[in-house]
């Protein structure tokens, strides 16, 4: 919205030319806007462990990147603030502020993608490990479950499931 376009609208509502509203910056519902799409149409959230190892391996390259590029203007920008300030510029003080908080933020973001990156790493782990012991459980539970399904066998005969039969050794 430009400025006079702004100072217009002002000008309208101090006259009661036009009654308030209230604008959205959204879509109007219709075709293909608004629609809410029905989920169980894109089947189940996966993941695999290549993509999580993908943004492992980015956060950590970004990590880098910042440690590299990142900190390159910091120590200039110190060694300015030093000589701005010995020279008796208020600038000099502003700067180096401004150089100190950079590197503080600069922290918080390299801190920020080293714990996506570590994290991403010990997921990947974790959910292997998860998956191999919900594996082995349902197993087990398909063994069970065959156990007491009467429909495998005739009446009376033994449930397959089972094995053979062992031979009593007599004493």
């Amino acid at each position: 919205m430009a400025w006079d376009e702004w100072e217009q609208l002002k000008a309208q509502a101090a006259a009661g030319q036009e009654p308030t509203h209230m604008r959205l910056n959204q879509l109007e519902p219709g075709p293909g806007g608004g629609r809410v799409t029905d989920p169980a149409k894109y089947g189940d959230l996966k993941v695999s462990q290549g993509d999580l190892a993908k943004i492992g391996d980015h956060a950590f390259t970004l990590y880098n990147h910042l440690w590299d590029k990142g900190r390159s203007a910091v120590s200039s920008s110190q060694k300015a603030a030093g000589d701005l300030t010995t020279q008796g510029f208020a600038l000099g003080a502003a700067l180096d502020h401004v150089s100190t908080r950079w590197d503080e933020q600069l922290g918080s973001l390299r801190d920020a993608c080293a714990h996506i990156s570590n994290h991403m790493s010990v997921t990947k782990k974790l959910h292997a490990g998860d998956d191999h012991y919900i594996r082995r459980q349902m197993s087990s539970i398909d063994v069970l479950d065959a156990g007491f399904d009467e429909r495998v066998g005739e009446p009376g005969k033994k449930n397959p499931v089972y094995g053979a039969p062992s031979e009593k050794k007599e004493k």
